[in-house]
């Protein structure tokens, strides 16, 4: 998802991008035990989606920075690990990051389909009906999460995938 200032997200896709899903807060589970941000106060680490269509990510803290990396789209789900000031240290599925502008991050809670197409099922068990396939790369707006099973929404299909399958929620996070 990364690529030295050039266009990002080469994927296949079985299914369109929508993102229309409120985020739900998170439960005492996810954050019990965590380090709080110097900050914010929030949990660290902690999941957000890129706001905009293109965010700079750059070395340090600061606009003074050289830039590394150039995000280039909407949604795409980052791991906040530090905080400094209006900057937060953030990194990828592939675990490549930087630091960028907190006004570049929403909260609104987005995965990306790390398996080749993955069965989106009618309800959390995998004898569950199979709605729609999605491909690797595919992000998704997630809601509820159970500790397997997560339930995700893209190009107008809803449905539930085994947690393993997806990046961008915390192995025992749960979401209602």
């Amino acid at each position: 998802m990364w690529k030295p200032m050039r266009h990002l997200l080469r994927a296949v896709i079985i299914l369109a991008i929508s993102f229309g899903v409120g985020a739900p807060l998170a439960t005492a589970q996810q954050t019990s035990g965590a380090t709080l941000g110097p900050v914010t106060n929030l949990p660290l680490p902690r999941f957000v989606s890129l706001k905009g269509v293109k965010a700079n990510v750059r070395r340090g803290p600061s606009q003074s920075h050289r830039i590394d990396w150039v995000l280039m789209h909407r949604g795409t789900p980052l791991q906040i690990t530090a905080e400094f000031e209006h900057w937060r240290r953030v990194r990828d599925q592939d675990n490549v990051g930087g630091w960028i502008h907190y006004s570049l991050l929403s909260g609104h809670r987005t995965v990306v389909i790390q398996g080749q197409r993955i069965p989106l099922h009618a309800e959390p068990g995998e004898t569950s009906r199979t709605i729609a396939l999605a491909e690797k790369g595919v992000i998704a707006s997630v809601g509820t999460c159970l500790p397997d099973w997560c339930q995700i929404e893209t190009g107008g299909f809803k449905g539930w995938v085994v947690k393993s399958e997806i990046w961008g929620v915390g192995a025992a996070e749960i979401r209602e």
